[in-house]
């Protein structure tokens, strides 16, 4: 899913909503995660998912194009850990159409 999809979906589920209302809400949200990420603290979207900054030392990589050994200064890199009802529901078996069970195949 895309941001202009997100904001296309909540648009529509919230017409009393106009679309520049949706997307001031969806870049406030997305803004204010980062901000927070920027400082080193934790966001927690409760039944979604923590998202949290860790931070890589310096090494030495490798260019790939040249196999020249190449120093890699430390960094910061976001990091997501999904919430357990995420992932309940992404590893939920999918639903059959008219309510049929899922089982084997009838020949």
């Amino acid at each position: 899913m895309t941001r202009s999809e997100l904001i296309a979906g909540l648009a529509e589920d919230n017409p009393h909503l106009t679309i520049a209302d949706v997307e001031r809400i969806v870049a406030t949200l997305f803004d204010e995660m980062t901000i927070a990420l920027a400082r080193g603290e934790r966001v927690e979207l409760r039944g979604f998912g923590a998202f949290t900054v860790k931070r890589r030392s310096a090494r030495a990589g490798r260019n790939p194009r040249t196999g020249e050994t190449v120093e890699v200064a430390q960094k910061s890199v976001p990091f997501f850990k999904a919430g357990k009802e995420l992932r309940e529901r992404v590893n939920k078996p999918p639903a059959a159409p008219n309510g049929k069970k899922n089982g084997g195949a009838k020949a």
